[in-house]
């Protein structure tokens, strides 16, 4: 098992087919406040940016006569259930440590609780926290955060910034 950086994990076929679906500038946009905020925080920014870049990777379209139907979604969205599964089966082929991989997924998992009939508030770790404030500080109305644009070479420049500072925070922590 090697480690597994952001740009390893962007490039991978099955990142690039659900980032498409839920928006590769938004997944970008959170993992560097997820980075931020791990940091300040004294938590771990290697699992902090790895969720955060694969928090949505569970999202489903929901269209109604040709067009996006965000009250449909909303109704019937079970993204971080499919997400956190995705990202652990994708971690794990890449060769992610797998104690690493499960608490990723968990983050994914309880970055929202939309899904369920109740709130996860009070039960989140300061990691999964960190998931849920990151998305919530980039989200905008009716979901729009998913359709803003970026190019690839450039998620993979911004990506390659912020694994420089996940290693610069291994190699202190190491220390």
């Amino acid at each position: 098992m090697g480690y597994v950086t952001l740009v390893d994990i962007f490039k991978h076929p099955i990142t690039q087919k659900y980032l498409r679906r839920s928006g590769v500038h938004h997944a970008v946009k959170v993992t560097e406040i997820a980075c931020r905020l791990a940091t300040e925080r004294e938590e771990n920014p290697e699992l902090a940016t790895k969720a955060a870049l694969l928090h949505d990777m569970g999202h489903f379209e929901w269209y109604r006569e040709g067009k996006w139907d965000y009250e449909e979604y909303r109704k019937h969205d079970i993204h971080a259930i499919k997400g956190a599964e995705r990202a652990h089966k994708l971690l794990i082929r890449l060769g992610e440590n797998r104690v690493k991989a499960k608490e990723i997924a968990i983050a994914i998992l309880l970055h929202t609780d939309s899904y369920l009939p109740f709130s996860v508030k009070e039960f989140r770790t300061p990691l999964q926290q960190i998931i849920y404030e990151a998305d919530e500080i980039d989200e905008l109305p009716k979901g729009g955060h998913h359709y803003l644009k970026m190019e690839r070479e450039e998620a993979i420049e911004r990506l390659a910034i912020i694994d420089k500072k996940v290693q610069t925070a291994n190699n202190k922590s190491a220390i």
